[in-house]
């Protein structure tokens, strides 16, 4: 790997962990967090809104975040990308994490936890793309929001799901 590349490489990993620490330290209190729901809820569909007001206001904040940052640079936006932005983690919602279980999930390893079954905050904090992605089909999401959700972690070559990886990455 030429050296400019690895320098790159390591430098997006070190801002992914910084990110990660300053969104640990968001999320101790729930009642910290304030969501601009109105705002959010707007760019979605009613069946949408259903599953976006299910999160975690920690999720939703963390969510409009993202969302706001994709917009900024990209403001023209497709419709289903921006939604998929707001419920990027709604598979979290599947059950209530303790505040331990928040501290815990963000100290593991994304590919550690892959190897987890879906059950339990550490099992469900790895799957939450494809939990969330089967929400929102469930609750009759646009599928491509269903699409982008189930990949935000995994993208795979789709430019629009590499876009949501990228900015949750960052937030």
């Amino acid at each position: 790997m030429p050296r400019r590349s690895l320098l790159a490489r390591l430098r997006r990993k070190a801002n992914g962990y910084a990110a990660k620490a300053r969104r640990l330290l968001r999320s101790v209190n729930a009642e910290d967090a304030h969501p601009d729901d109105p705002w959010a809820e707007h760019l979605l569909t009613p069946a949408e809104q259903v599953v976006y007001r299910a999160m975690d206001p920690r999720d939703r904040e963390h969510a409009c975040r993202v969302t706001r940052h994709l917009l900024r640079d990209h403001p023209h936006a497709d419709p289903e990308l921006v939604a998929a932005a707001l419920l990027h983690d709604c598979g979290k919602s599947l059950r209530p994490y303790y505040l331990w279980e928040r501290v815990l999930v963000g100290l593991i390893p994304n590919r550690l936890t892959r190897l987890l079954p879906p059950v339990g905050a550490v099992g469900i904090r790895a799957h939450h793309p494809e939990l969330g992605a089967r929400l929102l089909a469930h609750a009759g999401a646009r599928p491509r929001v269903a699409r982008l959700v189930a990949r935000h972690h995994h993208p795979g070559g789709d430019p629009e799901a590499m876009l949501l990886h990228l900015y949750d990455d960052q937030e």
